[in-house]
């Protein structure tokens, strides 16, 4: 899946202002996820409604919110809660092979 492709998918539902497919810096190949930027909430909103486990290149899609990265100073490898913290992308795993 290239930008291009990712951008007219999410076309459908509003106007996308930005796409970055995250790669490997060394070999290029993407990390399985990507940022998507919409115009508006209520835009985006749509698209995770429809496009959330749509599947795609025998891949399902994941599409939610992205979260702001969690400061590296702050945070502990150890969590009493058990929990595992919530992802920072808009997209995850329509693109790894």
């Amino acid at each position: 899946m290239t930008n291009q492709q990712l951008e007219e998918m999410f076309t459908k539902f509003g106007s996308v202002q930005s796409v970055k497919i995250i790669v490997d810096l060394y070999t290029g190949n993407s990390k399985g996820f990507a940022f998507v930027e919409m115009a508006s909430d209520d835009e985006a909103q749509e698209a995770i409604k429809q496009l959330n486990g749509f599947g795609i290149e025998g891949r399902k899609m994941g599409v939610s919110v992205a979260k702001p990265k969690e400061d590296h100073q702050n945070r502990s490898n150890f969590r009493s809660d058990n929990s595992r913290g919530s992802r920072s992308n808009f997209l995850r795993g329509s693109n790894r092979r």
